[in-house]
């Protein structure tokens, strides 16, 4: 009888469905939070819950400036969404490459424009340009090796942390430790989470705007890992669908 462990271990996985792959963007998007909250408006740009009720404080206040400044980055993150859902059949046929790979250049090219803005410039464009990245990430990598998670925030991974820890109360006479390998799993993308958060807190101070760019390193190891495998070993598997989607 096969394992959960097997299952969750046998071959089959497309490069963007790899556990490391999560694990490196999650980080990455950690980092993001740090950054645009200390040294971009004190905001996180990640997921918009904050965005949506600072809408909606803005509104109840009277504030309508402020209430229709909100629909900015409520819509760009939107847009990031529409598009991510258009774009990857047209790109994987028209490009040698799949439309999780581009995407990966896409926010490295981001993220090098974003280090060159100077301290003094307006923080809404920060803002947006990581709400529209952030978006598109989080609908494109949702998997992880059959594992359904969210690589640009917390909250998922804590709520199914609980959950797992329960299902330990409710089984331990029973032998069924199926429920482990989720766990850890959601375990280890809120510890990679916090990491790339702290790492973020630490440069942002030292570093300022430019602290960014230290992201470029993670997301360069992904897109070179995703590039490979679409010009290479996975070459023949570009109709393979990432679980998911």
């Amino acid at each position: 009888m096969q394992t959960t462990e097997s299952k969750w271990s046998e071959p089959g996985y497309l490069t963007c469905e790899k556990r490391w792959i999560y694990f490196a963007l999650i980080t990455v998007a950690g980092f993001w939070g740090a950054y645009t909250y200390l040294l971009r408006g004190n905001v996180f740009c990640n997921a918009q819950t904050g965005n949506v009720v600072l809408m909606g404080l803005a509104l109840g206040a009277g504030k309508w400036k402020e209430t229709l400044y909100y629909v900015i980055p409520i819509s760009a993150y939107l847009m990031g969404a529409f598009l991510s859902e258009l774009v990857p059949n047209p790109v994987k046929h028209r490009l040698a490459i799949r439309w999780d790979t581009l995407l990966i250049l896409v926010e490295m090219l981001a993220v090098l424009f974003l280090g060159f803005l100077p301290d003094s410039a307006p923080v809404q464009i920060t803002q947006v340009i990581i709400n529209f990245v952030a978006s598109m990430q989080y609908n494109t990598f949702r998997q992880a090796e059959g594992i359904p998670v969210a690589t640009t925030f917390a909250t998922n991974h804590i709520r199914q942390i609980g959950i797992g820890l329960a299902r330990e109360v409710k089984r331990r006479h029973t032998g069924d430790y199926s429920h482990r390998e989720k766990l850890f799993v959601h375990l280890r993308m809120l510890l990679f989470f916090f990491a790339g958060a702290s790492v973020g807190s630490l440069f942002a101070h030292r570093m300022g705007g430019r602290s960014i760019w230290l992201t470029l390193i993670p997301l360069a190891v992904v897109f070179v890992a995703l590039l490979k495998a679409d010009l290479g070993e996975e070459k023949d598997r570009m109709e393979q669908k990432p679980a998911g989607h």
